[in-house]
């Protein structure tokens, strides 16, 4: 029989934990794609801080570090600084990234730290019970928002691709989905021009990847991708908005 398909080496056996429909594990396996192409496995150093994937040093067959909540950017620079030829990558949800850590990912860009960093933004706390985020939807429903999230109380989401893609500090920034194939695809080539943009010695780099959680949306796997589409991607366009030449 003749094998199309294989365990990416950077991963390990380990069975994910994620819920039914989370596509966490889909964006993992694309990093562990990424690397194996690459060849980079034995030179990558992850930091994965507090969140859903807190658990991904089981999953990734490298280096990984933990982090305190929102400060994996900050250990990254220091990671980088020491050991400039390794590849580091921050893997952070929207709770971490754009609320407790919202001034290291800026400050991170701002100084072009020549790091890499999945963004996973599913618009909710996903580990903690699914609390408002700072990318929840106008309107949306969660535990803390039960009639919806208001622009009066809450403020409108943080698009952070289109913030962080401002600073001078960053190389190449972009947003992505993984809600259908061709998205899978596209999600997977954003991947590896922002490791390859650090590889170059570019400066900052994040992808960030609009994600489902059927759990804390109350929604079926297949509803949550269709929620994906048809509520995320128009607040939240996909393509890229920062890509130094």
């Amino acid at each position: 029989m003749k094998v199309v398909a294989t365990r990416p080496e950077s991963l390990t056996e380990e069975k994910f934990h994620y819920c039914p429909g989370c596509t966490h594990g889909i964006i993992h396996r694309l990093i562990a794609e990424c690397l194996d192409e690459m060849n980079l496995r034995e030179q990558t150093i992850g930091i994965c801080p507090v969140g859903c994937s807190v658990l991904a040093y089981d999953y990734f067959n490298f280096d990984t570090l933990e982090a305190a909540h929102g400060r994996a950017p900050a250990i990254a620079t220091g990671v980088k600084r020491m050991l400039p030829d390794r590849c580091v990558f921050t893997y952070q949800g929207d709770g971490d990234l754009a609320s407790i850590g919202m001034g290291e990912i800026v400050h991170a860009s701002l100084r072009g730290e020549n790091i890499t960093v999945i963004f996973v933004n599913n618009t909710i706390y996903g580990m903690t019970g699914g609390q408002m985020a700072p990318t929840t939807l106008i309107g949306q429903v969660t535990t803390t928002s039960p009639y919806g999230r208001k622009v009066e109380q809450a403020g409108y989401p943080a698009k952070m691709a289109e913030l962080l893609s401002q600073n001078e500090g960053s190389a190449y920034i972009c947003r992505m989905a993984v809600n259908n194939p061709a998205n899978v695809n596209r999600t997977k080539k954003a991947i590896k021009k922002a490791i390859q943009t650090q590889l170059e010695g570019k400066g900052f780099s994040m992808v960030e990847i609009l994600s489902t959680c059927p759990t804390n949306w109350g929604l079926s796997s297949i509803e949550a991708l269709k929620w994906l589409e048809h509520n995320m991607i128009p607040y939240y366009p996909l393509g890229e908005f920062k890509v130094k030449d």
